[in-house]
């Protein structure tokens, strides 16, 4: 708990930058960094074309690196866990609590692969048709036959018409599958993946005819994320499948990998972003609510508006380099935050927590 004079503490506040053509040209150098490594920019430097239409669910890798993506030694080290794995031909399974970037990080490694990507999002609706495909309507069609003279002989053909969905897609063209919040789907959606993982083959049910089954492709590869098993809405999923499964634990990074997402979202100073960064860590520790980094960020995001609204604009009409958010703005901007985390509890809840995080920052 804070004692009384480091509650009066004030901190430096943001510098307000002129514009944004710093950051706007390191996106630049990213962007063309990435076509680059692909040979894949047009002769005027324009952006290259998607590789997949929009009815296929085929995503060029270079479209699906995340941007901005940090890269320090800690995120670059668990990146290159798990691509060692893919390229030993494991499935990786990311697991770890919400907010901590597994999402980002499973992207970051399968655009490292320079394959097809297919994104998938887990929930309850997801069955083994959302996984595989299916049948999607029909297709009437005429044939008439005058082979015989003065006798015309018609013909009406009604042919089903099968759509393939991601995973059938995925291992069909070797792509990287990546399936985001996988444990949040039913457990008996996922039994067509142990064929994929052990046999090699993808069994479609409801297809009927010898392309019921389709070979799986040998550059196929899967990154799952899952939050960890405590978290509501998360499903056990069978032992079987997940004894195929690499597991690699995502925890929260170190304070400096944290700061420096937080820099590449918001327009802070220094100073700023390590209170906020460090208020953010403090909780983590103090509450028994999540406190992600993506808190980090949307409380940064907040403090650049309401420390501006608070303390004015000089005479020329722009905001001060030298504004101060004191720890009543703190509290109240991280309230707001972590607030639907205990949405539906009562407001006696909403201001125990508001006592918590006013005694951690």
């Amino acid at each position: 708990m804070a004692d009384d004079s480091s509650r009066k503490r004030t901190v430096r506040g943001r510098k307000i930058r002129s514009d944004r053509s710093q950051k706007e040209a390191r996106k630049a150098k990213k962007k063309l960094a990435r076509q680059s490594s692909n040979g894949q920019s047009n002769a005027n430097g324009s952006s290259p074309a998607p590789t997949g239409n929009g009815d296929s669910p085929l995503a060029d890798p270079a479209d699906v690196e995340p941007d901005p993506f940090v890269e320090t030694d800690a995120v670059r080290s668990v990146r290159d866990r798990v691509t060692g794995w893919l390229e030993a031909d494991q499935p990786v399974h990311l697991i770890g609590p919400t907010g901590c970037g597994k999402t980002a990080l499973a992207l970051s490694a399968a655009a490292q692969r320079g394959r097809p990507v297919v994104w998938l999002n887990g929930d309850d609706a997801v069955d083994t048709a959302a996984l595989v495909g299916t049948h999607s309507g029909g297709e009437r069609y005429k044939e008439t036959d005058n082979y015989v003279g003065g006798v015309s002989k018609k013909t009406e053909i009604v042919r089903e018409r099968w759509v393939d969905n991601p995973l059938s897609v995925a291992v069909r063209e070797g792509a990287t599958l990546v399936y985001n919040e996988f444990s949040r789907s039913d457990p008996a959606a996922h039994n067509v993946l142990l064929s994929v993982l052990e046999e090699g083959v993808l069994e479609r049910p409801g297809k009927r005819g010898e392309d019921r089954s389709i070979e799986v492709h040998p550059e196929f590869r899967a990154i799952l994320t899952s939050n960890d098993v405590e978290y509501a809405g998360v499903h056990q999923q069978q032992d079987a499948l997940l004894d195929r499964f690499v597991g690699v634990h995502v925890d929260y990074y170190d304070g400096e990998t944290e700061r420096e997402i937080v820099r590449e979202h918001v327009d802070l100073a220094d100073d700023d972003i390590a209170t906020v960064v460090d208020a953010t860590r403090q909780l983590r520790d103090d509450l028994e609510v999540v406190v992600g980094t993506r808190a980090a960020i949307t409380a940064a995001k907040g403090l650049t508006v309401f420390n501006g609204e608070r303390d004015g604009d000089d005479d020329d009409g722009d905001a001060t380099d030298e504004e101060q958010f004191d720890e009543d703005l703190l509290t109240e901007v991280f309230t707001d935050v972590l607030a639907p985390k205990v949405v539906g509890e009562g407001i006696e809840t909403v201001d125990e927590l508001q006592t918590q995080i006013r005694k951690a920052v």
